[in-house]
């Protein structure tokens, strides 16, 4: 149970801290955690490492900003945290299933009058280069 109240405590951080530069040494030395251990039980609760959900969050946060369309890519790539463009482009692309600066002009069905849940779930990058490839017909 306190590993628990420490893996939340991870989670949030990496919640609100997420355009910071953060390692999992840092993560699991704020919580008295060796990197290893943290490694470890962040996957059993979470189904993902920690390095995992950080990216994760920073593309999240990407396609907010980016369906705003006041941003310009670049300035989206270092607002959540990527210090290169090309790993920024790459992991998006693999997240979402397009780069995001087609994300950024053609954007995501309209979500306006959905509850929050569901625009939550509907946005969602899919982890682990499971976005399905679409079939050219």
């Amino acid at each position: 149970m306190r590993d628990l109240a420490l893996l939340r405590r991870v989670r949030d951080r990496i919640d609100r801290e997420y355009a910071s530069p953060l390692d999992v040494e840092s993560l699991a030395g704020g919580v008295g955690l060796s990197a290893g251990h943290l490694s470890r039980e962040f996957r059993a609760a979470y189904g993902e490492s920690p390095y995992s959900y950080l990216m994760t969050r920073r593309i999240e946060r990407a396609m907010t900003l980016l369906r705003r369309g006041d941003l310009s890519v670049t300035e989206v790539c270092f607002a959540v945290g990527y210090g290169s463009l090309g790993t920024f482009t790459t992991r998006f692309t693999e997240l979402v299933g397009m780069p995001p600066g087609r994300y950024r002009r053609e954007g995501s069905p309209p979500l306006t009058g959905l509850p929050g849940i569901i625009t939550m779930r509907v946005t969602k990058p899919v982890r682990n280069r499971e976005v399905p490839q679409r079939s050219h017909e």
